[in-house]
């Protein structure tokens, strides 16, 4: 199983970029899947979130509520992390991450993707 994180770039203070996260690979369930990112000399944190298990529930970061709206298609399995008004402080590297449930790992396991770049310009 694969994560592939795209859409990054550079962009102006309050703008917006979409990032894309597609989930790859042999036969998985999708137990959650998010965005976590690192800034510069900073601890990587997380940023959203979408739980599939009891119901599909969604979850912030406080510093991101009302900005940045993730999402996701199943064919193909996608995620998707709207990111608006951005701010110089939204600059960091994004990270998809993903709980997924496959038959080797019938109780979940945790996948990365390789991060990509949003730099945000005041």
């Amino acid at each position: 199983v694969q994560l592939q994180a795209s859409g990054g770039g550079l962009v102006q203070a309050g703008g917006s970029l979409r990032l894309s996260c597609a989930v790859s690979g042999s036969a998985f369930i999708i137990n959650n899947i998010g965005w976590y990112r690192q800034a510069p000399g900073k601890e990587r944190e997380f940023v959203a979130r979408i739980s599939e298990r009891g119901g599909t529930n969604y979850a912030y970061a406080d510093s991101v509520k009302g900005r940045f709206t993730i999402s996701r298609d199943n064919a193909p399995s996608t995620a998707y992390l709207q990111m608006n008004s951005l701010k110089p402080e939204d600059t960091a590297v994004y990270y998809c991450t993903a709980d997924l449930t496959t038959i080797t790992t019938p109780y979940g396991m945790i996948y990365w993707g390789e991060g990509t770049l949003v730099t945000v310009s005041s």
